[in-house]
C-alpha cells in the first residue's frame, strides 16, 4: 500500500466491503487525479457491464504501472548528488563506517554539471574511458545508472555542438567491446543487474555508435575573417599548441596551407619529444631513404608501445591532509596551515587508484 520511497508513507485509505477490502481515496491527490483521468478516458471504449471489472482490475493495474514509471524516473534524477568534493576514507573508524568506493565517489562528486565545462569535459570522458575497460562490474547498481545516464548527456552534447566526436567514438568503441565481452562470458564474472539490463545498454551503445557515424558537420557561413585569412606564422603557432596528434592530422585536412604546415618535420619532432623519452625513440628509431628521421611516423608507432602525456584545463585535486577529493577551482575547508602544498592533481587514473584497497 506504500507509494513513496519512504516507509512512514500514509499510503491509501481502504474500507470493508462484502465483496472485500476496495480502496476508497488517494491519498496522493496527482495520482488519484491520473487515475480518474484514465478510467474516464476507458469508460468510452467500455461497455457498461465491463466499466466496473476494468475499473477495479485492469485501471488499476495501468494506475500502478505508471506510478512505477513514475518513481523510477523521480529516483534517475535524485540518484545525481551535486558535491564539489568528498571525503575519501579507507577504514572504517568511530566517527565513520565502512570505507569510499569508486561507485560512492562517482555517485557523489559533480560529473553530471563538470561534462558542461569545457576544461573539465576530456577529463570525464577519459574517466568513463578507464571505467568502461576495467572498472564497470565494480560499480554499484545506482552508480552504473549514473555512468550510462551522464555519458548519454556526452553524447547528446556531442551531436548538438558537434565538439571532440572523435573522444566519443573511442570511449564508446572500448565500452561496447566491454559489454560484448561481459554479455557473452555471463556467469564468468558477477554482473550487477539482470542480463537483459546489459543488453538494452549494448543495444544503446550501439545506436550512439550509430547517430555519430552518421553525423554531419554543419557548414558555417561566415563573411568575416576565418581561420584561412591568418597568417601563415599565426597558423604555425596554432598547430604548435596541440598536443595530439590527431589533431594535428585533423587541422590540416582543412586547407592545403594547413596541410603543408601540418606535415613540418619540426612539429613532429616536438610532440614525440613532449610525449616520449629520448630511450624509447632509440627503440623504434625510423628513418627515410635520404637517412632523415620520419618523426610524423615515429610519434604514431610510439603511441602504440607507450602512453602519451595527459594534459587537461580542470582536473579533481586530493589533498593529502584531509583526505579530500575536490574540484580545484571549488576548493575544501582545508585545516593545514599551508594548504596549497597539500594538493595534488588527480589524473584518471589516479582517481581509480585511490580506491583500489
Amino acid at each position: 500500500p506504500f507509494l513513496g520511497q519512504d516507509w512512514r508513507s500514509p499510503g491509501w485509505s481502504w474500507i470493508k466491503t462484502e465483496d472485500g477490502w476496495k480502496r476508497c481515496e488517494s491519498c496522493n491527490p496527482e495520482l488519484g487525479r491520473e487515475s480518474s483521468q484514465c478510467s474516464l478516458s476507458h469508460d468510452v471504449m467500455l461497455n457498461s457491464e465491463d466499466e466496473e471489472i476494468f475499473n477495479n482490475e485492469e485501471c488499476e493495474y495501468a494506475s500502478k504501472k505508471r506510478k512505477k514509471g513514475h518513481f523510477r524516473n523521480d529516483t534517475n534524477t535524485q540518484s545525481f548528488y551535486r558535491e564539489k568534493w568528498i571525503y575519501v576514507h579507507k577504514e572504517s573508524t568511530k566517527e565513520r563506517h565502512g570505507y569510499c568506493t569508486l561507485g560512492e565517489a562517482f555517485n557523489r562528486l559533480d560529473f553530471s554539471s563538470a561534462i558542461q565545462d569545457i576544461r573539465r569535459f576530456t577529463y570525464v570522458v577519459k574517466l568513463l574511458q578507464l571505467i568502461a575497460k576495467s572498472q564497470l562490474t565494480s560499480l554499484s547498481g545506482v552508480a552504473q545508472k549514473n555512468y550510462f545516464n551522464i555519458l548519454d548527456k556526452i553524447v547528446q552534447k556531442v551531436l548538438c555542438d558537434h565538439q571532440n566526436p572523435r573522444l566519443i567514438k573511442n570511449l564508446l568503441q572500448d565500452l561496447s567491446s566491454t559489454l560484448c565481452t561481459l554479455i557473452r562470458g555471463v556467469g564468468k564474472s558477477v554482473l550487477v543487474g539482470n542480463i537483459n539490463i546489459w543488453i538494452c545498454r549494448l543495444e544503446t551503445v550501439l545506436n550512439w555508435q550509430q547517430q555519430l557515424q552518421n553525423l554531419q558537420m554543419t557548414k558555417q557561413v561566415n563573411d568575416g575573417l576565418t581561420l584561412s585569412d591568418l597568417p601563415l606564422h599565426t597558423l604555425s603557432n596554432i598547430l604548435h599548441r596541440f598536443s595530439d596528434g590527431w589533431d594535428v592530422v585533423t587541422l590540416g585536412q582543412v586547407t592545403p596551407t594547413l596541410y603543408v604546415l601540418s606535415e613540418d618535420r619540426q612539429l613532429w619532432k616536438k610532440l614525440c619529444q613532449y610525449h616520449f623519452a629520448e630511450k624509447q625513440f632509440c627503440r623504434h628509431l625510423i628513418l627515410s631513404e635520404k637517412g632523415h628521421v620520419e618523426w610524423k611516423l615515429m610519434y604514431f608507432t610510439l603511441q602504440k608501445y607507450y602512453p602519451t602525456k595527459e594534459q587537461y584545463g580542470d582536473t579533481l585535486h586530493f589533498c593529502r591532509h584531509c583526505s579530500i577529493l575536490f574540484w580545484k577551482d571549488s576548493g575544501h575547508p582545508c585545516t593545514a596551515a599551508d594548504p596549497d602544498s597539500c594538493f595534488t592533481p588527480v589524473s584518471p587514473q589516479h582517481f581509480i587508484d585511490l580506491f583500489k584497497f
